[in-house]
């Protein structure tokens, strides 16, 4: 069975080369799988901005409307191409919904709940609600559709590779414009991790209101470097 027929029947596949439709067949064997179980409308949700000192959590959620060549995991793609990837699933009519949690309420309810709440927004977000959802690494509480865990999702399944590259691109975007309101941390590029940079950086100027109070060493404990004893 053709997956890429099987899930959009209109869609000529004959326009892809080879080489393209067998990627996409290795990338749409978990959504055969869900379409398997009598579900049709899949959603793929994946998150950007867990682990950085700085910035918000950022969610997508992306219903394809047709296979989109070259999307894989995010994080395996060179800037260019995830921008490029970024346009193509904005510009053509995929269903595409994104969150975002600021620090003050990723402080507020803590990273993993942070996690799960802006992966609800996300799903909730999409303009038609879908029947099941594919979730990179995690099962989110309080869903009230089907959903399947997927460990290394945006690396498996097509949508959840699409709302990967949503995720990051856009907080890519976001905190490229904090490193203009906030100059100085080099947000445009570390993005908020805890680089050498950033945390020289927060040594000579302090948090700022983007920064995540909850997060060491903005959160200092007795037993941390006396580097971070000033703030």
């Amino acid at each position: 069975m053709d997956p890429i027929q099987t899930l959009w029947p209109e869609f000529d596949a004959a326009t892809l080369g080879l080489a393209e439709q067998e990627a996409l067949t290795l990338m749409l064997a978990e959504e055969m799988k869900v379409l398997a179980s009598g579900f049709r409308r899949i959603a793929g949700v994946d998150e950007a901005g867990r682990g950085p000192l700085a910035g918000p959590i950022v969610a997508a959620a992306v219903v394809l409307q047709r296979p989109v060549p070259g999307l894989n995991d995010s994080k395996k793609l060179r800037e260019a191409e995830r921008d490029r990837l970024y346009s193509v699933l904005c510009t053509e009519d995929h269903a595409v919904s994104v969150a975002t949690l600021d620090a003050a309420r990723i402080d507020l309810l803590g990273i993993q709940a942070a996690n799960y709440c802006v992966m609800q927004e996300a799903l909730e977000g999409l303009e038609q609600s879908p029947d099941c959802a594919l979730v990179d690494g995690f099962h989110v509480p309080g869903l009230s559709l089907p959903q399947i865990k997927l460990v290394k999702g945006d690396a498996r399944s097509l949508t959840v590779a699409a709302a990967s590259i949503i995720a990051k691109v856009t907080r890519d975007k976001l905190m490229m414009r904090y490193e203009q309101e906030y100059p100085g941390y080099g947000f445009a590029r570390h993005k908020g991790y805890g680089t050498r940079e950033h945390l020289d950086a927060l040594v000579r100027l302090g948090p700022c209101p983007i920064h995540r109070r909850s997060f060491a060493p903005l959160a200092p404990t007795p037993k941390q470097d006396e580097l971070f004893e000033t703030f």
